[in-house]
């Protein structure tokens, strides 16, 4: 049986894989430790100049595991999440994702923290937090009206319309959009071109591109503790008694 993470270094760049694809790579909470781990030892590693975040064909990331979200019901965002969440914003190497398909909660928030973002020609962004009764999370609220602009940061966030390659690289959310089968390979490209950098003038220009860090971390914070009320609400337990009814 094959991991749900793997990852692998060369020519100064690590890559994080999700290889989970009988579930679209949705994230359990042994795979949110694993890739805080991978994170972690990126930057405590002189050779490792730059971070790839991949899935596979079709998909990149369905979210995070409905399951473990009726097994912890009102316990809120896992720790196990929050340190991945913490990792991505605080990452001291450059991350590039991607993006070969599906990209769905998490698979979408987690790329508002990468530098450089592919994505397949045919892959969808969508947040559908909110008809689960749930907010998005990984400091969503404060960085997507910061892309986007209210009115379609709303429309994403709050409606959970999907967003299609071509218009998320229009929003400002992806740098390329590729064909399918180019995307791992174009990413790689762009990783090792970054990882060819001078390090020490790439991480300070970047520290001054991504701005506050506390504010990041501070709304990470705040989105969890509304998501831990949240899903404790009438309104989260109807959608989700109903997704699972569907699923039946």
């Amino acid at each position: 049986m094959s991991e749900p993470i793997v990852v692998t270094d060369q020519d100064g760049v690590r890559v994080i894989r999700m290889n989970r694809p009988e579930k679209k790579n949705a994230l359990t909470q042994p795979m949110y430790a694993a890739m805080t781990a991978a994170l972690g030892g990126a930057d405590s590693s002189a050779a490792i100049r730059c971070v790839v975040l991949a899935g596979g064909a079709g998909v990149f990331c369905a979210g995070s595991d409905i399951g473990d979200f009726q097994k912890r019901a009102e316990g809120g965002i896992a720790s196990v999440t929050i340190d991945f969440l913490y990792a991505l914003a605080r990452s001291q190497k450059p991350l590039v994702a991607a993006v070969g398909g599906l990209a769905v909660g998490i698979g979408t928030t987690m790329l508002l923290h990468c530098d450089y973002v592919v994505a397949a020609a045919g892959a969808t962004l969508s947040t559908p937090f909110v008809k689960l009764g749930l907010i998005p999370e990984a400091a969503s609220s404060l960085l997507v009206p910061q892309r986007l602009g209210q009115p379609r940061a709303f429309e994403l966030l709050v409606m959970g319309h999907a967003l299609p390659a071509e218009a998320a690289k229009a929003a400002g959310l992806v740098n390329a959009v590729v064909d399918a089968a180019a995307v791992d390979d174009t990413a790689l490209k762009a990783a090792r071109e970054i990882a060819s950098l001078p390090a020490g003038a790439v991480a300070v220009a970047r520290k001054l591109m991504r701005g506050h860090l506390d504010d990041v971390v501070s709304r990470i914070d705040t989105e969890a503790a509304h998501f831990k009320e949240l899903l404790g609400s009438d309104e989260a337990r109807a959608a989700f008694a109903a997704f699972f009814a569907r699923k039946k």
